[in-house]
């Protein structure tokens, strides 16, 4: 059936070859699997400079807990609005470097971990642009 057995050894390496990649990415659909339910567990948490205002979000960005010293009420509401919010937003920053941490251990720094890392920065970081995400 084969022609000679340069041919035979070709086809065994494309066989061997083949083998080898669907190992590879059964292993990272495997690490996809891991990272998406470690990813379900990941909280971020802030708090303002005076430790008067702590805030922690779930894994999506949601508002999870809300800590107010009370202290807090020695200023107007207004200004504990604005605590509140951008405390949020530093939450959403911390939550987002974990997921990047996270990210680059399952499945490297290639372009697929890169996609997640971007979709969750365009979910969390919103109005704070990309730099805040970085830090």
């Amino acid at each position: 059936m084969w022609a000679d057995d340069a041919a035979l050894d070709a086809a065994g390496r494309r066989l061997d070859e083949w083998e080898s990649s669907l190992v590879e990415r059964a292993a990272r659909a495997a690490r996809a699997k891991t990272l998406s339910a470690r990813m379900q567990e990941l909280t971020g948490t802030a708090h303002n400079n005076d430790r008067t205002v702590e805030v922690t979000v779930e894994c999506s960005g949601l508002l999870i807990g809300l800590r107010l010293d009370e202290r807090i009420r020695q200023q107007p509401a207004a200004r504990t609005a604005q605590q509140i919010l951008e405390t949020t937003r530093a939450a959403r920053t911390d939550l987002l470097r974990q997921v990047r941490e996270l990210t680059v251990e399952f499945l490297g720094d290639d372009a697929s971990g890169q996609a997640i890392i971007e979709s969750y920065r365009s979910r969390l970081a919103g109005d704070q642009g990309s730099s805040d995400a970085d830090r």
